[in-house]
């Protein structure tokens, strides 16, 4: 079967702006929807670039560890394409807690993984006693001991995936603005933009929490849905932030929150998790209460800093926790690329390549079954 010469890419959040910027980059005629809906993942997600998971077995090893691996090269040659800065750097990581030996456990874990899966860009890994922690993220709670990882790096999502579409416009994509409708034709599926069709080959779908309403009129009923996360921006005046690592705490502690920081002084913290709210978008007394209170405990020097603004988004999550990613069986041409959680930056990017080399005809790089769009 002839590989596609045009493949339709719905949803433009860092999955799909990253997809057409690979299709568009090696010929092939992309169009590119945008819905433009309210609260998407990408815009709302924290930044937060740390794949290497010692627990992981199996395709998810296999998958964060060539995440990880991809990264680095992904970001340089976006802001070769692009002529834009994709907002990617290397800033290290702290994993804090105040239960030492159990942060010494989570190093020693990082450095067999290391060695057994050739882990070269995870960098130093090194324990810091209290008070070490915040001599690198200043307004952090003295009390923390941390796990430091070198490797880990934070990137701004609005900013890597609007190069990814100047990238993608400047190899022959063309953005268009408005709702997708997915229609069955036999076996084919076909893709309406109020109204109008749009020719393709093959269709990657990438929308989001909104995947599912999208794929309803095939008869295709996914397991996924919307998570609300709240996270707020902070300003320290004077400081500067751009070298500060990214902070996480250990396991459950502290219910996942974090908190990493940008140039100018701004601070990002965050963020709650909240799997019945729909597709809520308002910020809520609830959620800033949970943000700012989790984000005083770990940085109480964050007490006299600026509320910027609340980001709100929704992130597409699965039951299992796998992402879909994959051809649909019975719907010739359908890739879907979609279900990353709170990974959506983490995993975003490679996802899109993926979702490209899948449209056009390509074999994945590993075992794709415990990612299939209909389990």
């Amino acid at each position: 079967m002839a590989a596609p010469e045009s493949v339709v890419v719905v949803g433009a959040g860092i999955v799909g702006a990253t997809a057409a910027w690979q299709l568009a980059r090696r010929g092939v005629h992309v169009d590119l929807v945008e819905s433009g809906e309210t609260g998407p993942a990408t815009a709302a997600g924290a930044g937060i670039v740390q794949p290497w998971r010692p627990a992981a077995a199996g395709p998810w090893a296999a998958y964060s560890d060539l995440a990880g691996a991809r990264w680095p090269q992904l970001a340089a040659e976006l802001a070769a394409e692009s002529g834009q800065d994709p907002s990617y750097a290397a800033v290290g990581g702290l994993t804090v807690s105040r239960d030492v030996t159990g942060l010494r456990t989570a190093a020693g874990a990082l450095e067999q993984a290391r060695s057994d899966r050739g882990w070269t860009g995870l960098g130093e890994v090194q324990l810091l006693a209290p008070g070490q922690a915040a001599e690198r993220f200043p307004v952090l709670d003295p009390g923390f001991a941390a796990v430091w990882t070198g490797g880990v790096c934070r990137v701004d999502g609005r900013a890597f995936r609007d190069a990814a579409l100047v990238a993608a416009q400047r190899a022959g994509a063309v953005r268009r603005p408005g709702r997708a409708e997915l229609v069955a034709d036999g076996r084919r599926v076909r893709v309406q933009v109020d109204g109008e069709e749009l020719p393709g080959d093959a269709v990657v779908l990438a929308a989001g929490a909104w995947t599912t309403q999208l794929c309803a009129p095939l008869g295709l009923h996914l397991g996924l849905g919307p998570m609300r996360g709240q996270i707020v921006h902070v300003e320290l005046p004077g400081q500067d932030t751009a070298p500060w690592p990214t902070v996480m705490t250990l396991g459950e502690e502290h219910g996942h929150h974090y908190a990493l920081a940008f140039p100018g002084g701004r601070v990002v913290v965050g963020a709650t998790r909240e799997a019945g709210a729909g597709f809520d978008s308002r910020v809520t007394v609830a959620g800033q209460r949970q943000v700012l209170d989790a984000a005083l405990t770990l940085a109480p020097g964050l007490a006299e800093a600026t509320v910027l603004e609340t980001r709100v988004g929704f992130r597409p999550v699965t039951p299992d926790g796998y992402p879909l990613l994959g051809a649909v069986p019975g719907l010739g041409g359908l890739v879907l690329a979609t279900g990353l959680g709170a990974n959506g930056l983490t995993y975003g990017p490679l996802t899109g390549v993926l979702a490209a080399d899948l449209a056009l005809g390509g074999r994945p790089p590993f075992d794709l079954t415990p990612f299939r769009p209909d389990r």
